[in-house]
């Protein structure tokens, strides 16, 4: 399962936008956004955002 962005409690940082090694995060009315087509859930966007605002299902 791809990775999912809590929109409610992502601040827009853009930490995890970095962090993605297949580029499968970009930003959607400032706040993030996960293409699930191309997200290998690495959890790496998981680890760096700074709220918890991220999760693997």
């Amino acid at each position: 399962m791809p990775a999912i962005v809590d929109k409610d409690i992502c601040t827009g940082c853009e930490s995890c936008v970095d962090s993605c090694p297949v580029e499968a995060i970009s930003m959607k009315d400032n706040l993030a956004e996960v293409d699930p087509d191309t997200c290998v859930d690495c959890g790496d966007c998981v680890e760096i955002c700074p709220v918890e605002a991220i999760t693997l299902e």
